[in-house]
């Protein structure tokens, strides 16, 4: 059973930092891509960054720049790396494991699922 863990978020104030952390088990981890997609109340659920087997990485226009993700396969766990923060990246964030298929499975919507973490920045 895939399960994936999500933690790291919280509440600062616009500039600050956050360190999100997901934590993986039941898969292949290295074999697979990982990314984080978030979600804001009434939105949509959005692609935020991904990172493929091959380390390249992907990430939103709006976040280019100021968030980087990363990975450590020994631990089997992702990071988002949150600097410079904005209101706007206000969300609740979650961990997703091979994302391109789990949009197919579960539609953008849908991939969204599971605990997540919130993200709160205040001006």
């Amino acid at each position: 059973e895939v399960q994936l863990g999500e933690s790291g978020g919280g509440s600062v104030q616009a500039g600050g930092s956050l360190r999100l952390s997901c934590t993986a088990s039941g898969f292949s981890f290295d074999g697979s891509d990982m990314g984080w997609y978030r979600r804001a109340p009434g939105d949509e659920c959005t692609l935020v960054s991904r990172i493929s087997t091959d380390g390249k990485t992907d990430y939103a226009d709006s976040v280019r720049g100021r968030f980087t993700i990363s990975q450590d396969n020994a631990k089997k766990t992702v990071y988002l790396q949150m600097n410079n923060l904005i209101p706007e990246d206000t969300a609740r964030y979650y961990c997703v494991a091979d994302p391109l298929t789990a949009i197919q499975v579960f539609g953008v919507s849908g991939i969204c699922r599971g605990q997540g973490t919130q993200v709160t920045v205040s001006s």
